[in-house]
């Protein structure tokens, strides 16, 4: 219990994660079990190309029925590597500034957003229950990771790692040998 008392913040501090803006998430796998996909062929002539597993097929069924699911966001970019899943989320939200929320989210006087019910919570929590029901069994760690996108270079780099991810999975810092 004392392990989860001491957990490190990940998210950062004051931020809005409701607003207008691009966030970078990375889903990894409990204890980077490589059951999502493989990396397949030499990348010399042909590029790396993913293989998923049935675990990263319904994976994929659920990050794309998702984004035709909340209104609130778009998936603008995804990879499925062995251990891991990176997405490139839009959220739709209100733009109140920085770091700034409404009192209430509406006339029902709903309680304000708070990085536990933000939307990228909110779109990682939801696949991870959907993915894990189809599964029979949590394949995921407690935490995700995320970033948000504070400007177009950051937006451009991030979408290029996704793009490229596959053709460094031997250099990643995710990899662990299937």
């Amino acid at each position: 219990m004392d392990e989860l008392k001491n957990r490190k913040i990940t998210r950062l501090k004051g931020a809005d994660y409701n607003r207008n803006q691009a966030v970078f998430l990375t889903i990894c796998t409990k204890e980077k079990r490589c059951i999502l996909s493989r990396i397949v062929g030499t990348g010399v002539l042909d590029g790396p190309q993913i293989e998923l597993t049935k675990y990263g097929q319904i994976a994929d069924k659920y990050i794309n029925q998702l984004n035709d699911f909340y209104d609130d966001l778009s998936v603008e970019s995804y990879v499925i590597m062995p251990n891991h899943i990176h997405i490139m989320l839009w959220v739709k939200g209100i733009d109140n500034g920085p770091s700034r929320m409404p009192v209430t989210d509406g006339p029902s006087r709903t309680p304000v957003p708070t990085v536990q019910n933000s939307v990228p919570s909110r779109f990682v929590s939801t696949f991870k229950r959907f993915c894990n029901k189809e599964y029979g069994v949590n394949i995921w760690q407690y935490r995700s990771n995320d970033h948000i996108i504070r400007n177009r270079q950051d937006y451009d780099e991030h979408l290029r790692y996704i793009y490229e991810n596959p053709m460094h999975w031997y250099y990643d810092e995710l990899y662990a040998e299937e």
